[in-house]
């Protein structure tokens, strides 16, 4: 507000002193000499005085209301009209919506770094073995541990055993190279590395007295060679694997039948007990074509060895598996064998 000042008025000044009654000058007579000027000074101050306003001691009410350009937010009620007129800016937020803001705050980046921490988790778990990850480590079930298969590479032209256009159902592939490989942990036969072997080699796998009969009916089966893998594992097993193909599927199933290999293991091997057929084999994974037989020591299949057959098309595979002493030896890992290389073969 703005001080008022009253306009200046004559009863701000005092009365004049009356100036002397002056004899009216008669007729004929000379005028008589003009008034004497009043001093200029005296009149400027006169006007000064007139000119200053006069201080008001005391406030003077607002005759109209203040106006007020922009609404004032009020979040509580003021105490007093004054209060009022003297906001001129913004009310801060109040105290409980600054904490929300700070909760919001923390919580959103709560969950940020939760969520970094929670994918880089998911990462990390997602490149671990099973058996590696805390709390998901299941106990081994007795496979070995083989490494990846492959088949190997056909000559030009040269189709699968069991293909349409392989009527003679011949494995035209390296069949060194279809032998299983050894697994892990294992240590390699000295005589069975993987390559070729003798006749001899073969049948000395079986007992002393059949090994000439065998021999012989080798030699009338037209066999063209003899591949074969063997390995020990550390918990003492033995694991011998032959390929035997022929020149001809007739011939290879022809020595199947002349050895008596179907529901008995044909010539026993060099083993102190016969096997029989284990009844407890269901021929899970066998590949379509192909021909399984498995033999135990008992029908359950539970014994020190486990033998079994593959027939497939021009070859005809020996697996077996060996505990020495009184130890049984695992059936899974033979079965686990058994089918890996019966789809090598197929």
């Amino acid at each position: 507000m703005t001080e008022q000042t009253a306009a200046p008025t004559a009863a701000t000044e005092e009365p004049a002193a009356p100036a002397p009654e002056q004899e009216l000058p008669s007729a004929g007579a000379e005028p008589a000499a003009a008034a004497a000027p009043v001093p200029a000074t005296d009149v400027q101050a006169a006007d000064v005085r007139a000119a200053e306003p006069v201080q008001v001691t005391e406030p003077v009410p607002a005759a109209e209301p203040v106006q007020v350009t922009e609404p004032v937010p009020v979040t509580e009620p003021l105490a007093a009209p004054e209060q009022a007129l003297a906001v001129v800016e913004p009310v801060p937020a109040p105290k409980s919506s600054r904490r929300v803001l700070r909760a919001v705050a923390r919580w959103t980046a709560a969950v940020l770094v939760l969520g970094g921490l929670g994918t880089g988790t998911a990462l990390g778990i997602t490149s671990m073995e099973r058996t590696d990850v805390p709390g998901l480590a299941t106990e081994g079930d007795g496979r070995w541990d083989y490494p990846e298969l492959s088949l190997p590479a056909l000559p030009a032209g040269s189709p699968r055993p069991f293909n349409e256009a392989n009527v003679a159902e011949i494995h035209h592939g390296d069949l060194r190279k279809l032998l299983i490989p050894a697994p892990a942990g294992a240590t390699a036969d000295k005589k069975l590395k993987g390559g070729w072997v003798s006749t001899t080699q073969f049948v000395s796998e079986f007992r002393k007295d059949k090994r000439g009969e065998l021999t012989q009916l080798l030699d009338d089966s037209a066999l063209r060679h003899i591949a074969a893998r063997g390995w020990t594992m550390p918990d003492g097993t033995r694991s011998k694997v032959y390929l035997l193909q022929f020149n001809s599927t007739a011939y290879a199933q022809g020595l199947r039948d002349d050895t008596y290999v179907s529901s008995t293991p044909g010539i026993p091997l060099d083993w102190p007990t016969d096997l029989q057929l284990d009844e407890s084999w269901n021929a899970g994974g066998k590949v379509p074509e192909t021909v399984v037989y498995a033999f135990g020591e008992t029908k359950t299949g539970k014994g020190r060895i486990h033998e079994a057959y593959i027939q497939a098309g021009d070859t005809l595979a020996l697996v077996i598996h060996s505990q020495q002493g009184k130890k049984i030896a695992e059936q899974i890992p033979f079965r686990q064998t058994l089918i890996l290389q019966n789809q090598l073969l197929g």
